[in-house]
């Protein structure tokens, strides 16, 4: 049976594919009241296919980042349909799937655009629900998009593998029960980037924060001044940006006047590309104040966003969820898959959007049921391997996975177009490993 693509938005970067009739679970039912007196909604057991709801920005600033998310996801239902080389199942560990769907179901699945808004990630996710009968959707490059999206997982019961999403409140302060986050966060990409800071720029340092003025941002932005003035920087302003502003002359003129030597651009996607290019047009790369030279930081990187920046990023630190260079078994499995199936290798958030699809399948076969409750029992302190970034913990206290993070910085001698991030630093999860009190929050029931 082949893949169905529905989109409300669809993208001309995803590959076509034949379309077939469709088999729609048992009818959806609106009321929370009415459903839980029966199954669980969108219960699948009656219908010859399962079926996956994938909801990211196909418009607007992080629409890059949407479009290889399309393409991790197609290439992990494929995988998971038996179709292909397999990728990751054939290094994950341990492994319940057997590459013939999910317990005996081929898997379906619809798409939506979140165009980084909440309320149309909340609309377009209601409606695959509702509309679509999925039982399971995944997606988001923002993490706003990605906490509206977990609070309605909770109200609705059905289970939210978040993909993109930096903030700690997505596993702090808003984590959810019915929410899962593969990706790390802020404090991590703080205690990985600290080392790696002190030993290349210094630790007599003064500071400006350039600062996407929403949750990932602020977050961001508390993690990395924690860690640099722990170093003994000096933070001398913070500014809070607009998503998309486009234009950032006005912010980074601020910076000039500011006797600050080093500029931290807490931007991710076009924004990312489009403030540290006019940083560098405005020479801020070629000063010298107080006397050091002045530099610049990116605490979150992807390489699309590397990739846009272009000679921009050379030498500029920051890190990443993984990088398609990682050596490991799953990872090479993995860029392999992928670099057959679209002619270039992918980006992170293709990765991690691949991995929480196939970890959900992984952990329905577990259980033995998609209901919903028992999957997210066998997701909680689930421990898994051979898909990047080494051992790794789905911790259940918080639904956060812990893994080791990737410091990098823009290569200086690329061999390649993609050949963007050099990793210079891989820190082993037990360092970035937290306390999960620290943020916050409550996960809330397992039957809602």
């Amino acid at each position: 049976m082949s893949i169905i693509r529905r989109s409300m938005n669809r993208r001309h970067l995803l590959k076509a594919g034949a379309a077939s009739s469709l088999v729609l679970a048992t009818p959806t039912i609106i009321s929370r009241n009415a459903w839980a007196t029966t199954n669980f909604r969108n219960d699948p057991t009656n219908a010859k296919t399962v079926k996956f709801g994938f909801n990211v920005p196909q418009t607007g600033a992080y629409a890059d980042e949407g479009a290889d998310e399309l393409r991790g996801f197609e290439l992990a239902v494929k995988h998971l349909n038996g179709e292909g080389d397999g990728g990751m199942l054939n290094t994950m560990k341990p492994l319940a799937l057997d590459g013939n769907g999910v317990l005996g179901k081929k898997v379906e699945f619809v798409t939506g655009d979140t165009r980084t808004k909440t309320d149309a990630a909340r609309s377009s996710a209601e409606r695959m629900i509702n509309d679509e009968g999925v039982i399971m959707w995944s997606g988001g490059s923002s993490s706003s998009t990605a906490i509206v999206q977990q609070s309605l997982a909770q109200e609705m019961g059905v289970i939210f593998m978040c993909a993109l999403s930096h903030s700690n409140d997505t596993t702090g302060k808003d984590k959810r029960r019915y929410g899962f986050r593969h990706f790390f966060n802020a404090y991590m990409s703080g205690v990985a980037l600290g080392p790696v800071l002190k030993k290349e720029i210094g630790e007599e340092r003064r500071a400006f924060h350039l600062t996407a003025d929403y949750t990932w941002g602020w977050t961001q932005e508390e993690s990395i001044t924690k860690t640099t003035e722990g170093l003994g920087w000096e933070t001398v302003n913070r500014v809070r940006t607009p998503l998309g502003a486009g234009d950032f002359s006005q912010y980074l003129d601020q910076v000039l006047n500011s006797g600050a030597d080093v500029l931290v651009l807490n931007h991710y996607g076009r924004d990312m590309v489009d403030s540290l290019g006019q940083a560098v047009k405005l020479g801020l790369r070629d000063k010298v104040v107080n006397g050091k030279n002045f530099e610049i930081i990116v605490p979150l990187y992807s390489r699309l966003m590397a990739q846009g920046a272009g000679d921009n990023i050379k030498g500029i630190y920051g890190t990443t969820n993984w990088n398609w260079s990682l050596q490991d078994a799953g990872s090479r499995a993995f860029v392999g898959s992928f670099g057959q199936a679209y002619g270039f290798p992918p980006s992170q958030a293709a990765h991690t959007c691949y991995v929480q699809t196939l970890l959900y399948a992984d952990a329905c076969v577990r259980a033995e049921t998609f209901n919903p409750a028992q999957v997210i029992k066998a997701l909680e302190d689930h421990q898994f391997d051979g898909m990047g970034n080494g051992p790794t913990l789905y911790r259940g206290a918080d639904h956060q996975c812990f893994k080791d993070v990737v410091v990098v910085k823009g290569n200086e001698h690329p061999t390649s177009p993609f050949d963007v991030l050099e990793v210079v630093e891989l820190t082993p999860a037990s360092q970035v490993t937290y306390e999960p009190s620290i943020f916050g929050g409550e996960l809330g029931p397992y039957e809602v």
